[in-house]
């Protein structure tokens, strides 16, 4: 049987252990007998992880195998009460210690009818352009507010500002959830369906990507009656997209900003941020080609997305280079299956905390992958302690690092040859 059980973290992004994987997210109460689960999650020092399927402790070892198995997998992007790496300063000091978190979640199995993996179709990902083509007028792309009700479920919204991800093989979609019991009004949504390419248009949650320094803004009050996020545009019973959010007029909204990769390798780099809200896929793409500087999203998370109640952040899965976007922004990878995708080698957290500052996190990606990133990885700029993987190892131990810059500092995260 299906359980979802493993949320491990460190510091800002909050995910030192293993990943979501979005197609067990389904849920259908009504129709399937399912098992309820506590789940105890426990974020620790960067030199120790701790793996808890409910009061029972686990190893690292029997984590993977459960992930690799399809019958683990992770729930949410959360960030806890932490303790915070030293004040951030121009001038970096040294530390030995991460942050530490401590939470407790909640989440159920699925049944089989929805634990179809994501697309990997080859069409080419759409550029980032906030004005790109759609079938409605008068829209000016990213800043231009959406007509809630008037444009089909099976039109994308590239003049609002969504980007299109064609090689998802969803209509652009990065993700579905399919919702057939919901109401607008309803408390909590009991029956969620993760919609897989092939099939047919229905009611719910349509997820889409945003330009490069922006975050979507839409996701519905009402959220998994299990904890699962639930987020995009409303697709209505009579097949219109609706705001889901409507105190948002538009989809795409600017991060609070800071944060930039600069590669300097002879090779592009495909980072890759999960959809959350939504199927919580690591499928939104940046492409980091070799000589240019790209923004990376970052949030202030007391003023996004709450998962039961806690702010959340983002995360970032960083592959190989020379993966493209899709190759490596999708599940799972067809052409290196054990060192991009879901099993990129390393992934990057970043979120702007209540106190200002901006924390971002650099970790391996165990115990779902054992790879480890060939290029050095330094985050350079206003950081308030050493954060980097460089000449095989990570700054702090082998579980990663975590540093911050304060409100109005710069942070460059740099790929550079190994």
């Amino acid at each position: 049987m299906k359980a979802t059980v493993l949320n491990m973290a460190i510091a800002a992004s909050l995910a030192a252990g293993a990943n979501a994987q979005p197609h067990h997210h389904g849920h259908h109460h009504h129709k399937k007998n399912v098992d309820k689960r506590d789940v105890e999650t426990t974020y620790v020092p960067a030199t120790v992880t701790q793996y808890m399927l409910g009061s029972e402790e686990m190893s690292a070892d029997e984590a993977k195998a459960g992930l690799d198995k399809g019958l683990y997998v992770v729930v949410g992007e959360t960030t806890p009460t932490f303790t915070p790496p030293p004040k951030p300063v121009v001038t970096s000091s040294s530390s030995k210690e991460d942050a530490v978190f401590i939470q407790k979640v909640t989440s159920t199995s699925s049944s089989s009818s929805a634990s179809a993996t994501p697309s990997t179709t080859s069409s080419t990902a759409a550029s980032s352009s906030s004005a790109s083509s759609g079938s409605s007028s008068g829209a000016t792309g990213v800043d231009a507010e959406f007509p809630s009700g008037t444009i089909k479920c099976s039109e994308f919204p590239s003049q609002y500002g969504a980007v299109a991800l064609d090689y998802l093989g969803l209509g652009g979609w990065t993700g579905l959830q399919f919702t057939p019991d919901y109401k607008v009004g309803d408390l909590s949504i009991s029956t969620i369906i993760n919609g897989v390419k092939g099939m047919a248009q229905q009611p719910g949650f349509y997820s889409y990507a945003c330009p490069d320094g922006y975050v979507k803004t839409q996701w519905p009050e009402a959220q998994g009656s299990t904890k699962q996020s639930v987020g995009g545009l409303q697709c209505n019973s009579d097949g219109y997209l609706e705001l889901s959010r409507p105190t948002s007029k538009t989809l795409c909204e600017p991060g609070v900003g800071g944060v930039t990769i600069k590669n300097d390798m002879a090779k592009n780099v495909a980072i890759c941020r999960t959809d959350y809200p939504g199927i919580e896929a690591m499928v939104i793409p940046v492409d980091s080609q070799p000589g240019t500087t790209r923004n990376l999203a970052n949030i202030e998370s007391a003023n996004y997305y709450h998962w039961t109640g806690l702010s959340t952040t983002l995360q970032y899965y960083v592959n190989q280079p020379g993966v493209s976007t899709e190759d490596g922004c999708v599940w799972d990878c067809a052409t290196d299956h054990d060192e991009c995708g879901n099993w990129a080698p390393t992934i990057l957290g970043v979120g702007k905390a209540a106190d200002g500052n901006t924390y971002i996190s650099l970790f391996p990606n165990t115990p779902t992958s054992s790879a480890k990133p060939r290029m050095n990885i330094n985050i350079t700029g206003d950081v308030s302690i050493p954060c980097y993987f460089q000449d095989g190892a990570y700054a702090v131990g082998n579980s990663g690092c975590t540093t911050t810059i304060p409100s109005g500092g710069k942070a460059v995260i740099h790929f550079t040859e190994a």
